[in-house]
């Protein structure tokens, strides 16, 4: 994102709606780390622009101040516009594919960090019997987290027996999804989550699990991870003693999805 100094007033409104905390306000300007910003547009969305000309806002404040009074616009506006959306080049521009959830991404045509996952599993037929899904977030609000942590996750992967999904738009900046490996100039660009898909042997479960441990202590980021199988004929759960058995016993929460379409042909 970027600002207007010409027409920003330092009122200082987007800063709490900033998902990274990199936008402050000096000299009465606000002023966004570059470095730190993931191109969210939170920020635009929730400060709509009042339409005012800085010079009277300034003038405006300049009199209340000598009669001792303040006037602070409403909280979800940009008095000014002075908040500037900008022409991104690549890779930057992959920030905002990323953490804005109204961009689609160019190699998938689809928004958000990956895909329906296991949610329209009765229709895709993803994840079969004897098999699991994974799906691994890495980064959140006021963290995020760098393409080359990202990399770290999917090269140790690789060297296990996973399959990483062909439409998750991580895939899709693989060198070689054999490997795991990311492109190279993308490395320093940051987001604010990523998800990593994959689907693996049930059996494979707990050595998948062990790995991604091991391999978060090494990165400056925070990870959830998600596993996912079909229901058996009982409606058991396959992946809840695997999981358990490895020493990760299910969190509380969950949600169930029920599909509403035709199984695809083959699917029991």
């Amino acid at each position: 994102m970027e600002i207007d100094a010409a027409k920003c007033v330092g009122c200082g409104n987007c800063v709490p709606f900033c998902t990274m905390g990199a936008i402050r306000v000096e000299n009465d300007v606000a002023v966004v780390n570059e470095d730190e910003c993931v191109e969210c547009s939170t920020c635009y969305r929730c400060c709509g622009p009042e339409g005012l000309r800085a010079t009277f806002v300034r003038g405006l404040r300049r009199l209340f101040r000598a009669l001792h009074l303040r006037y602070d616009a409403p909280l979800d506006v940009c008095p000014t516009g002075a908040l500037v959306p900008p022409e991104l080049k690549w890779p930057r521009s992959l920030r905002r594919a990323f953490s804005d959830p109204t961009v689609t991404h160019d190699s998938t045509g689809m928004a958000g960090r990956g895909t329906e996952e296991i949610k329209t599993n009765d229709i895709t037929g993803r994840i079969g019997p004897g098999e699991a899904g994974i799906v691994i977030d890495l980064g959140r609000p006021g963290t995020g987290v760098f393409f080359r942590d990202i990399d770290t996750m999917t090269r140790a992967l690789a060297q296990l027996d996973v399959f990483f999904e062909p439409q998750n738009p991580l895939t899709h900046l693989m060198n070689d999804p054999q490997n795991g490996s990311l492109r190279k100039d993308i490395a320093n660009e940051k987001v604010l989550s990523a998800i990593i898909e994959l689907k693996i042997k049930l059996a494979d479960l707990p050595e998948v699990l062990h790995l991604v441990e091991k391999t978060a202590t090494a990165l400056d980021t925070v990870i959830s991870v998600g596993v996912s199988t079909k229901c058996d004929p009982e409606g058991g759960i396959p992946h809840e003693s695997i999981c358990s058995g490895a020493g990760y016993p299910l969190s509380l929460n969950g949600k169930t999805n029920l599909g509403l379409g035709r199984p695809v042909e083959g699917m029991s």
